[in-house]
């Protein structure tokens, strides 16, 4: 028996509305549909956020930026949303489900010209990431799924953690030293910059 779409409609977990009518048509392993759906809506989501963090690289591999330690950072960071992805994905086809190929949205960077807010949308998209994550946790609980709930809770949630707190202290450093949010970089970009090597040696 599906379940009943009332209890959907407060989720903010992004369901794949076109898996609906493919969901039950293969040989799943206890898999249920609103589960499947989540992986499904949640992988493309972290594909999003990978080819967004991509874009946010290229910005500051520019000439005019010329931050090159935080360009290989939200490269490096963008790789792993795309490793993350994928492990979602294999996740998906170990259980029986299905993966709707998705039109991937654009990055939606284009108005970010400097490092203050590529930090802030960063910190902002992993809140939401962990939001989403809880709740499809919870989902996979609610319905009989602890297996989802605990691949969910140790493989994507508790890596998020560290990651979060990490980038809010770095966000906070960052207004300290006088970053900005209109491209006039100068001397507080500069120290962020060599500090995004001593994160890329604690790693």
């Amino acid at each position: 028996m599906s379940e009943p779409r009332g209890k959907r409609l407060k989720s903010s977990v992004p369901v794949c509305k076109t898996h609906r009518a493919s969901a039950g048509s293969a040989v799943k392993q206890n898999l249920p549909s609103i589960v499947e759906e989540g992986l499904c809506g949640v992988s493309s989501l972290l594909m999003e956020l990978a080819y967004r963090l991509q874009a946010l690289a290229k910005i500051f591999d520019q000439d005019d930026m010329a931050l090159p330690r935080v360009a290989a950072y939200f490269h490096q960071e963008s790789a792993r949303e795309q490793e993350q992805a994928e492990a979602m994905l294999q996740y998906l086809s170990e259980r029986g489900g299905q993966y709707c190929n998705k039109d991937i949205q654009r990055p939606g960077t284009e108005q970010v010209c400097a490092l203050l807010p590529a930090l802030e949308l960063l910190l902002g998209q992993w809140k939401e990431e962990m939001a989403i994550m809880v709740e499809l946790c919870q989902l996979a609980r609610e319905h009989g799924d602890p297996h989802s709930a605990s691949m969910l809770k140790s493989h994507f949630l508790q890596p998020l953690t560290p990651k979060i707190k990490l980038l809010g202290d770095l966000l906070t450093n960052a207004k300290k030293v006088g970053c900005t949010s209109d491209g006039a970089g100068g001397f507080g970009e500069y120290i962020i910059d060599q500090l995004y090597e001593e994160l890329a040696r604690s790693d």
